[in-house]
């Protein structure tokens, strides 16, 4: 191997490309599941303002955009009672606090991710919070704090609102959306929201006392939520319900499975061209090793001619050849694995920064497994086909040829 040093750099260069790409595609493959699987927890049905179905799905379920806008709370509530409905949870939210969205909503929305509290207790008063496990690691958040939130759901100092909120539960690890939010009740959302909308009105309507004193008594009338999670008793019910709600109301419902699913057949496009790039590859590494070695054993045919006339085998000749191809590829096993999880862990810190999720799924032992056993596969054939040649030859010939 040292003889040739440029042919074996390029066989585990090759190989170990081929092998971060696949490990890297299988990785992104089982993380897209992992998190539809997980955050879905449940939830059949996104009710929100009318817009993008998909946005309404990624704002309301994963938490990773920007809502579609605020839908009537009575509406959504006469919307709950329908007899098909098994569970209806109410989210709002507009506020975030050093980038980690506040999300007012009812009990039920714990519910939905399993959560359970490690430290404190749930959200009896308004601005009250519970914190997720990643946000009070990241923040260093513990029972009792106090902060102030942000207007926007981007980290920002400009638009502080006065009211404070107070950290009394924090939530243990779920692996879910959940863990990045920060969770209240309704009316702190609507509260802080209010403060904001009873200074305006007091700036513009300063002659209309009677107006400002009215709209301190319905602070709380016409109140706005962002969405309604709902899961249904009966899968049946996503036959008519949504289209009944699009068609006939102002709202917009999305179903997130499908959404999702739609999402990644798109994005499936672009993950699949980079596997048969990463397949294309790999066989071209397969076919670097066959060359190296071919070259090895033809260059060499008068030391192995040479060998076999001291007595010996065959097989051991084999050895010899199966020995390099395997150091290679085990080199290249190596140094892919390595390559795989320097690149995905870049790539996600990339991603990461815009929406402190982490949406990385570990890589399966039976995923890993499945592609060593494959490259194995391949490099076993390149050795096969260099095997014939030792088998083949014909010593007399190959020593008399040589002067």
């Amino acid at each position: 191997m040292t003889s040739k040093k440029l042919y074996t750099a390029l066989s585990v260069c090759t190989l170990s490309l081929s092998i971060a790409l696949l490990l890297g595609i299988q990785q992104l493959k089982d993380s897209f599941q992992y998190q539809v699987e997980n955050n879905l927890a449940g939830i059949d049905l996104v009710i929100g303002a009318k817009g993008s179905p998909l946005q309404l799905v990624l704002s309301s379920v994963l938490h990773i955009d920007n809502p579609t806008g605020n839908i009537s709370y009575q509406k959504a509530q006469k919307l709950s009672k329908h007899r098909l409905v098994k569970t209806s949870v109410p989210i709002s939210y507009g506020d975030n606090y050093k980038g980690f969205r506040i999300v007012g909503t009812t009990d039920d929305f714990l519910e939905l991710y399993q959560a359970k509290l490690i430290k404190g207790h749930r959200v009896h008063h308004s601005l009250e919070v519970i914190v997720g496990n990643s946000v009070a690691n990241k923040l260093g958040l513990s029972l009792g704090d106090i902060f102030l939130s942000s207007h926007g759901l981007i980290e920002n100092n400009l638009n502080l609102h006065q009211d404070k909120f107070k950290v009394v539960g924090i939530l243990a690890p779920t692996q879910k959306v959940i863990d990045r939010l920060i969770v209240t009740n309704l009316e702190s959302i609507w509260r802080v929201h209010n403060h904001h909308e009873v200074k305006e009105q007091e700036y513009h309507h300063h002659h209309h006392e009677e107006h400002k004193e009215e709209h301190h008594n319905d602070v709380f009338e016409d109140k706005e939520i962002t969405s309604l999670l709902i899961s249904f008793k009966n899968p049946i019910a996503l036959l008519s319900f949504p289209r009944r709600i699009n068609k006939n109301t102002t709202l917009q419902a999305a179903i997130p499975k499908y959404e999702l699913d739609r999402l990644y057949n798109f994005t499936g496009i672009g993950l699949s061209t980079i596997s048969l790039i990463a397949y294309l590859i790999l066989v071209i590494s397969g076919i670097t090793i066959f060359i190296s070695l071919y070259k090895t054993v033809k260059e060499r045919a008068f030391d192995l001619a040479l060998l076999r006339t001291y007595g010996a085998s065959n097989f051991q000749l084999i050895k010899m050849v199966a020995y390099e191809g395997s150091l290679i590829v085990l080199c290249a096993i190596l140094i892919g694995y390595i390559l795989e999880k320097f690149g995905i862990s870049i790539l996600f810190q990339y991603i990461e920064t815009g929406y402190s999720q982490n949406m990385l799924a570990e890589l399966s032992l039976e995923a890993i497994v499945r592609i060593v056993v494959l490259v194995f596969v391949v490099h076993v054939i390149s050795v096969l086909l260099v095997i014939y040649p030792i088998v083949k030859m014909n010593i007399s010939t190959i020593l008399s040829n040589e002067k």
